[in-house]
């Protein structure tokens, strides 16, 4: 089998991807790629005046990833391992979330456009999911990611849910992450390593032993 290159993690705020992807980055080893739509100088606007700021805050974002991800398909993908905390895909979940019918139409032609460069393809994604109600505590303890509602943390969900449902760009593992906290060593974080490395073609899914 041969080794994991390029490693995505994905999933909803406060699952643990950033936490995972470190992890990962030292257990390859590779380099740790994160989101740099993170710095998105249009969120404080966008939190105070959500439809006036959309369109700002989703194309700096789209930007900024696609800018880096053609950073990275330029470099030496095969002389380390790269893991990235974000999949360039999830640019789109959260547009149509967001956007108004007119922006979409701007958005997806600017998506189109980008559609003919040739970006990295990972050699696994690995989508971490957990119920709203985990995912809120999670993020009321501190865990990094947006103040989000509760109605717009059970949107976003059922978007990545259907988005994943339908994947299958690149092999894709699955792992439940209820009764897994990312944010702390140990046992179940090394098995899940361990699982991440031995991936193979296809969707699979791992659920950690209680």
């Amino acid at each position: 089998m041969a080794p994991q290159r390029f490693v995505v993690v994905e999933g909803l705020p406060g699952v643990g991807k950033t936490a995972l992807a470190k992890a990962l980055a030292q257990a390859l080893p590779g380099r740790l790629v994160e989101d740099p739509a993170r710095a998105n100088p249009f969120f404080e606007a966008y939190q105070r005046d959500p439809r006036g700021n959309a369109f700002s805050l989703q194309v700096f974002s789209l930007l900024a990833r696609f800018r880096q991800q053609k950073e990275l398909a330029q470099g030496d993908l095969f002389g380390a391992g790269l893991v990235a905390d974000y999949l360039f895909d999830r640019d789109r979940i959260f547009a149509h979330l967001t956007l108004g019918e007119a922006e979409i139409g701007l958005y997806e032609q600017l998506i189109r456009l980008f559609a003919r460069e040739a970006l990295p393809r990972p050699d696994l994604v690995v989508y971490l999911q957990a119920s709203t109600e985990v995912l809120k505590q999670r993020l009321k303890e501190g865990a990094a990611g947006p103040a989000l509602t509760d109605e717009a943390l059970t949107a976003l969900g059922q978007a990545y849910n259907h988005y994943f449902f339908h994947y299958n760009a690149t092999p894709l593992l699955v792992v439940n992450t209820n009764d897994l906290d990312l944010r702390k060593t140990g046992q179940d974080l090394d098995d899940l390593i361990g699982r991440v490395l031995q991936a193979h073609g296809g969707t699979q899914y791992y659920t950690p032993k209680k």
